[in-house]
């Protein structure tokens, strides 16, 4: 069966399958002296799914689960808590006499079909929380288990679903589920997102995986090829095997890189460094070899809470990662929240185009007492080591210097209350935008130093969200018009000596290594895990091969033309 390759790697294991709970249910009509009995089951059920999330949240504080988890999860928590799920089902119990289930899953199907008529893609992938959500009701209402059992834990077992809930992927964290393979999604999509980041095979957009696939049959997924075989004859058994060994064999040499700087053939230094979410990842960073953290994402501490961190709480989260890179620079991103990351505290304001509209810097600016909060903490962490702050989002001259004033306010403040911190902390900025790359003079000339967001930058240059399966093909890193921003913010910035990284998934595709290379990027931040892959082949490339076919790359508007030349650059 052949998919999207969501999430690399080689697993062999047993078939587990998730049920679909909303699509056993059955109609049946109940007494009218029984409609108070069913209006309290179902209340019931809703306090099982409540508490299940919150359980959920309590075991992600202080964990080393990714970002994306918490953004997931807020999104079904706002779906939970919405009148047309909580008030509306139970006026159809008491309309029509119905059981609980029943009534949940009609107003399912009109949620559902009002997201599918909307234009903004976005809003049309909500429709897959929705069901995701309900059918956790349906689960408490007929008293099933919502964590996935294992088949058997002495065999690796993959699970095999339509689609897999960010509340049900959180389970891979803690149990023997070798990979997971799903009918929808993309290689973009929330379970793609959190397949890599733990380091679990995927295989994605199957279509009828759920259907052909059945109970404990032997599969062997192939994250690399976007490949699933089901039930494998001896020889294709042993095939895969050989290469699952060859694998584990290729990540323990890797090990061995740790403690060698990232240089390339002809002597040219690399700075390889990791993004992280939570203050724990400095652990992951020592032991694959960063250079630092190019990105910190801040969201962590806004999230699963019914109020605002306070500056203290803060400074000491920043503190704790600071201190735990050992000296390394850590580079900390002002919060990028808004859009579908509402929190307590700042309105409740619903975005047609959520991409498009209050987040990030945005956010940052028009919530003034919350930017001074945390740029107050970042600053005071400063103290206790190397700390540069990354702003998101910038577009234009108009918030580069507001964000430069809030900082100038920031520090006074800290000056006058005697309060340490390293008067010579450097600002950057993320080029996420066009425009950025575009207007990049004034950047360079008002910032200390820049750092390329790929996945955004694409999303914006080529008009297309990546997390909507109807277009998430289209999602190419290597249209010519992406390369070619890359190229031109990499090449003044070189030109005009500011430092310039590539923080987005683009900095771990190994494939595109030896092409940033040759734009002239010697700064790349990624997944801790993808450290020592990526210094692997930085160790084995040449810098005047690689910018010649950069430049030849460059100058091709054929898709087909560009591939060629890449695999003549990896083949070096």
């Amino acid at each position: 069966m052949h998919g999207v390759a969501a999430a690399p790697g080689i697993a062999i294991a047993r078939a587990q399958l998730v049920s679909h709970a909303t699509l056993e249910v059955a109609h049946y009509d109940i007494a009218a002296d029984q409609v108070p009995a069913e209006l309290a089951r179902f209340d019931a059920a809703l306090a099982t799914v409540r508490s299940e999330f919150e359980a959920l949240h309590e075991r992600m504080k202080g964990s080393d689960a990714p970002a994306e988890f918490g953004a997931f999860l807020d999104v079904h928590w706002m779906i939970l808590t919405d009148v047309q799920l909580t008030n509306e089902p139970k006026r159809v119990i008491e309309a029509q006499h119905c059981n609980a289930e029943w009534a949940v899953t009609q107003k399912m199907r009109e949620l559902v079909e009002q997201f599918e008529q909307f234009e903004d893609a976005y809003l049309r992938e909500r429709a897959h929380d929705v069901v995701q959500v309900v059918e956790r009701i349906v689960k408490a209402l007929m008293g099933r288990p919502s964590a996935l059992p294992l088949i058997n834990p002495k065999h690796a077992t993959a699970l095999v679903a339509h689609d897999i809930s960010p509340a049900d992927a959180i389970h891979f964290k803690e149990s023997a589920f070798a990979a997971f393979v799903t009918d929808v999604g993309g290689a973009t999509s929330h379970t793609a997102i959190v397949a890599r980041s733990l380091g679990i095979p995927a295989v994605v957009a199957l279509h009828n995986a759920r259907s052909l696939i059945r109970e404990a049959e032997q599969v062997i997924i192939d994250g690399d090829n976007g490949l699933v075989i089901v039930n494998p004859d001896e020889h294709v058994l042993t095939e895969y095997m050989l290469k699952q060994d060859g694998q584990r064999l290729d990540r323990q040499k890797l090990k061995r890189l740790v403690s060698t700087r990232a240089v390339t053939l002809d002597g040219a230094a690399v700075d390889l460094n990791a993004n992280i979410e939570l203050p724990s990842d400095s652990k992951a960073c020592l032991e694959n070899g960063a250079d630092g953290v190019g990105l910190f994402r801040t969201e962590f501490l806004f999230m699963h809470r019914d109020d605002l961190p306070s500056e203290d709480e803060q400074f000491e989260a920043y503190k704790a990662a600071v201190e735990g890179l050992q000296g390394r620079p850590v580079t900390i991103r002002t919060f990028d929240l808004g859009a579908d990351k509402r929190m307590p505290g700042l309105g409740d304001r619903p975005s047609d185009n959520p991409a498009l509209g209050l987040r990030a810097i945005r956010l940052c600016l028009a919530e003034p007492k919350l930017f001074m909060t945390q740029l107050r903490a970042i600053l005071r962490a400063s103290a206790f080591g190397r700390v540069r702050i990354l702003v998101p989002m910038l577009a234009n001259a108009h918030e580069i210097a507001q964000t430069l004033g809030f900082l100038a306010r920031a520090k006074a403040e800290l000056v006058a209350q005697k309060i340490a911190y390293d008067h010579d902390v450097e600002i950057g900025g993320m080029i996420e935008i066009p425009a950025a790359v575009l207007s990049l003079s004034y950047f360079i000339e008002h910032l200390d130093f820049l750092s390329i967001g790929t996945n955004d930058l694409i999303q914006y240059t080529l008009a297309i969200d990546r997390t909507d399966d109807a277009v998430a093909h289209m999602y190419d890193p290597l249209h010519p018009a992406v390369l070619k921003l890359i190229a031109q913010a990499i090449r003044a910035a070189n030109k005009s000596k500011t430092p310039i990284a590539v923080c987005g998934e683009m900095a771990g595709e190994l494939r595109l290594t030896r092409l940033l290379l040759g734009f002239g990027l010697r700064n790349f931040s990624m997944h801790p895990a993808q450290l020592l892959t990526i210094k692997q082949r930085i160790l084995t490339s040449n810098i005047p091969e690689c910018e010649a076919l950069a430049n030849r790359i460059l100058r091709s508007d054929d898709p087909d033309s560009i591939a060629a030349s890449l695999a003549r650059l990896n083949a070096l």
